[in-house]
C-alpha cells in the first residue's frame, strides 16, 4: 500500500487513487510554493451528480473549512443546475424539453462546454457524441428507468433518428450565448463532459481563493496544482479494472494537466442473463461489446480528458490507439483478453509516468 494516499470511488467508472501535482487554469502567474513539510491536508468532500466530489487542500488555514465548504457546495450546485439532466428544471432539462427551434439562453461557461464536446465529437467522428440522450434513456442509463426487456431494433432506430451533432449549434454573439437545435426531439446529454466541467470549475474556485496547493475530483476527474501535505507534487495512481481497491495500474505525475477515466465494467446491468454497458455506440444504438475496458486521458483540462475518454472508449483499441497517434494525445487503455488485462499507451502518456 503506498503511504499517504486517498482512494476515490466513481459510481459508472474506476476508482483513482491520488497522491498528488497539477494545473494552473486561471490567469495566475504566482506559482505554488510548498506548504511546511508533514501538514495535514484539509479535505472537503461530499457527493454531487449522482457521484462524489473531493476537495484536497494543503497549507490552508482549517478555519475556512466552513467557507470553502459552502462555496464548494454552491460551484457544484451552479453547474448541477446547469447541466443535469435528472433535475427537470435546469437549464439543460429545459432545453431538452423544447421542442421549437428558437436559439435558447444559456451561461458562457455552458456554451463554452458545448463547443468542446462538439469538437471532440466530430474529432472522434460522432463516436463522442452529446446528442446520444435518446438512446441513454432508451438502454436505461439515463433520468428513465432501466428497461425489463433489451429494447428492439425498432425502438433503437427511432431512438437514434433523434441523434446527430449536427443538430446542435452554438451561437455566440457580443450580447450573449444560445443552444439551437432543428430537430424537435433533440435531447443533450452532457455527463460524458459534466465531471470534468465540475473539476475545472472547483479548481478555477481554487484559484479565485488564493489557493495554490490542491488537488480537487468530481468522480473519475482530477485537477490539481502544487504540492500536498508532506511537501511533494500531487499525483494520480490509475486502478486496475478488478474489484480490489487497492490494485494500482500506474501513477501519474500531471505536469499542469487535467485527467479523466473511463470504463465499461462497472456501470451495468444484466437482462435475460447479458450484461449491457451504459457506455452507447451512437453508430450501433446499442452499448459498446468490445474488449477495451477502461480508457485514461490526460489533457490540459479536465473538461477535455473527460470528453476524449468516452470518445476512445466508444471506439475501441485499435481505433483510440490510431486517433491518439493522430492527434498526439496522452491516453492509457487497458483491454481484457480472456482472463487476462492488456495495457496500452501513447508516448505522449508515458512522458507523465512516474515509479510508485
Amino acid at each position: 500500500m503506498l503511504s499517504g494516499t486517498t482512494w476515490f470511488t466513481r459510481r459508472t467508472l474506476h476508482q483513482a487513487l491520488f497522491l498528488g501535482s497539477f494545473t494552473l487554469l486561471s490567469a495566475c502567474n504566482d506559482a505554488p510554493t510548498a506548504p511546511n513539510a508533514a501538514s495535514q491536508p484539509l479535505v472537503i468532500e461530499g457527493k454531487t451528480m449522482g457521484t462524489f466530489y473531493r476537495v484536497s487542500l494543503a497549507g490552508v488555514d482549517p478555519q475556512e473549512e466552513a467557507s470553502l465548504r459552502e462555496a464548494i457546495t454552491a460551484q457544484l450546485a451552479k453547474d448541477d443546475g446547469e447541466i443535469s439532466t435528472y433535475k427537470p428544471h435546469s437549464v439543460l432539462s429545459r432545453f431538452n424539453q423544447y421542442t421549437g427551434n428558437e436559439p435558447q439562453p444559456v451561461s458562457a461557461d455552458m456554451a463554452d462546454l458545448v463547443v468542446c464536446a462538439l469538437r471532440i465529437g466530430a474529432l472522434t467522428k460522432g463516436a463522442m457524441d452529446i446528442t446520444v440522450g435518446p438512446l441513454v434513456n432508451l438502454w436505461g442509463f439515463g433520468p428513465e428507468k432501466q428497461p425489463v426487456k433489451e429494447p428492439g431494433q425498432q425502438q433503437i432506430d427511432q431512438a437514434k433518428a433523434q441523434t446527430g451533432l449536427q443538430h446542435l449549434t452554438v451561437i455566440h454573439k457580443a450580447e450573449g450565448q444560445w443552444l439551437q437545435k432543428d430537430l424537435p426531439g433533440l435531447y443533450v446529454d452532457l455527463s460524458t463532459v459534466g465531471e470534468g466541467y465540475a473539476t475545472d470549475n472547483l479548481a478555477r474556485l481554487m484559484e479565485r481563493r488564493g489557493i495554490r496547493n490542491y488537488l480537487v475530483s468530481v468522480g473519475g476527474a482530477v485537477v490539481s496544482r502544487g504540492y500536498n501535505g508532506q511537501g511533494k507534487p500531487w499525483r494520480v495512481a490509475i486502478q486496475k479494472p478488478t474489484d480490489r481497491e487497492n490494485a494500482v495500474q500506474a501513477i501519474v505525475d500531471l505536469q499542469g494537466h487535467g485527467i479523466s477515466t473511463s470504463g465499461s465494467y462497472r456501470n451495468y446491468y444484466e437482462v435475460d442473463g447479458k450484461r449491457f454497458s451504459h457506455i452507447i455506440d451512437p453508430a450501433t444504438g446499442r452499448p459498446i461489446t468490445h474488449k477495451l475496458v477502461s480508457a485514461t486521458v490526460i489533457s490540459p483540462t479536465a473538461t477535455e480528458a473527460d470528453g476524449w475518454d468516452t470518445g476512445l472508449m466508444v471506439l475501441g483499441t485499435e481505433k483510440a490507439l490510431a486517433l491518439a497517434k493522430q492527434h498526439g494525445l496522452a491516453v492509457y487503455l487497458i483491454s481484457k483478453e480472456g482472463d487476462r488485462f492488456k495495457t496500452y499507451m501513447s508516448p505522449q502518456f508515458q512522458a507523465f509516468l512516474v515509479n510508485p
